[in-house]
């Protein structure tokens, strides 16, 4: 494949980035190719994900790469460049697209940072610097080859084998940049392709290696590994390299299986990752996605043994939602992140329970006030969460989540109780019981709030009021 301009759809903003590219690099007498994840996407057929807001456009540009990147972004009417001058490299940001400019170059690393030391030099070498070889394909901006393809550590070839590889020896590679090697099993479960032996075996070498990365890197490495069609893929890689110990190692200890008096446990290692691919299968919503990887994160620490019983996790849905807490800060997560998948853990078990059981209206009401706006998304994750190959049973787990969404379907009630609270405010309380400002409102609120939840009284005003003035002794 010599030129790649026929599999560009000439409407889409990309293209008129490249035709803008080709006029200033012919204005300024540079070279500008367009390089990395967008031409091994073209080459593959591959368009940018519709969750993601941005095409990733890198171009390389042989010559200044601020003047270039100034020049590009007036032709483009882009107001906003942000520059990192140490780098050789600018970002230039729209509401329709994002382009990294950089120029021609080589990096050197220390050993205890990922920083590196940049000067100026040829397209080859900027391509053997790269992380992958399927990464180091570079297409022509210019207007005597535009389009054509600069492939010289056989970019292609590997595509056509869906094989991963670095373009230097892999423990140099992952030595001056330890984030490629999640990088690897990225674009592996992304891709669906193979790791090579030898880049699995410099992993295990070098995972140590990831010690020096922040834990805002790694997050987004993650992230991006629970947005692919099947992240097990991934997971299963890091646990197999080492990695995992260092970026999840609450998931590192969940594998294997224990043999007590012949009864035995399932491997919750595996049955996470088989939920975490079932809510790939179910939604794009990477939340979701999130919380079914963190959902049994207790089992491992609550696990016992009782003679009768057999194995059990009492508890884990409420231990899980405390360590979520040190697994947040630990990663970076943002608070709403972190509330939402607390929130999600703790009542993972709760429609299930539900759907054992005759359905009470109290219940419903229960579990959509404490899931709140979640409401769906844990339904989905329950249903991610049947990993039974018993086609019967995996029919009346089914049968019975339907059942429990049927008695949520009223959206009147459903919209009353997402912002659910006491009809009688606080300002009221105190006036009709008399009270100051403290504990005593929010006591006399959830007093009012428990009786409609156990359907004692309808989620009206005067029902409420009336409910409080005949308690009003109780309560003072």
């Amino acid at each position: 494949m010599s030129n790649i301009i026929n599999l560009l759809n000439r409407e889409k903003v990309e293209f008129k980035v490249f035709e803008a590219s080709s006029k200033i690099a012919s204005n300024l007498n540079c070279e500008a190719y367009a390089i990395g994840g967008y031409v091994r996407d073209a080459i593959l057929g591959q368009v940018t994900p519709d969750n993601e807001k941005y095409p990733d456009i890198d171009i390389t540009v042989r010559g200044d790469f601020m003047n270039f990147a100034q020049h590009l972004a007036k032709e483009l009417n882009i107001k906003t460049i942000v520059p990192f001058e140490n780098f050789k490299t600018a970002r230039l940001v729209d509401e329709n697209f994002q382009i990294e400019i950089a120029e021609t170059r080589k990096e050197s690393y220390s050993i205890d940072s990922r920083k590196p030391v940049v000067e100026s030099t040829t397209l080859e070498e900027d391509l053997l610097r790269r992380d992958f070889t399927i990464n180091a394909i570079a297409m022509s901006l210019n207007k005597n080859n535009f389009g054509e393809i600069i492939d010289p550590l056989g970019g292609i070839k590997d595509l056509n084998k869906g094989i991963i590889i670095t373009p230097l020896d892999p423990d140099e590679t992952f030595s001056d940049d330890p984030l490629r090697m999640l990088r690897a099993v990225r674009f592996a479960a992304r891709l669906d392709f193979q790791v090579a032996s030898n880049i699995l075996d410099s992993i295990t070498r070098m995972s140590k290696r990831l010690e020096i990365i922040s834990w805002e890197r790694i997050t987004e490495e993650i992230v991006k590994c629970l947005k692919t069609d099947k992240p097990s893929i991934a997971f299963y890689l890091m646990k197999d390299t080492g990695l995992l110990n260092f970026v999840f190692p609450e998931m590192d200890v969940m594998s294997g299986i224990e043999v007590i008096d012949g009864k035995s446990h399932k491997d919750v290692f595996i049955h996470t990752l088989q939920v975490v691919d079932n809510a790939a299968q179910l939604t794009n919503k990477m939340e979701i996605r999130f919380a079914a990887l963190v959902h049994d994160i207790a089992k491992p620490p609550t696990k016992r043994f009782d003679p009768v019983k057999g194995w059990t996790y009492h508890g884990h849905e409420e231990i899980g939602r405390r360590m979520i807490r040190g697994v947040a800060e630990r990663m970076k997560l943002s608070k709403d992140l972190r509330n939402y998948l607390m929130n999600m853990t703790k009542l993972h078990l709760r429609p299930i329970a539900l759907a054992k059981k005759n359905i009470t209206d109290s219940a419903i009401r229960r579990l959509m006030v404490e899931s709140g706006e979640n409401i769906d998304d844990l339904m989905i994750l329950c249903r991610a969460d049947i990993t039974t190959k018993n086609k019967k049973k995996v029919d009346k787990y089914i049968d019975n989540f339907n059942r429990v969404e049927e008695s949520m379907q009223d959206v009147k009630l459903r919209d009353e109780l997402r912002n659910f609270q006491s009809p009688v405010n606080g300002l009221e309380i105190m006036k009709l019981l008399n009270l100051d400002a403290g504990q005593k409102i929010g006591h006399a609120k959830k007093f009012i709030e428990e009786a409609i939840l156990n359907g004692q009284i309808d989620n009206t005003y005067d029902a409420a009021l009336d409910y409080l003035l005949k308690n009003k002794d109780k309560l003072i």
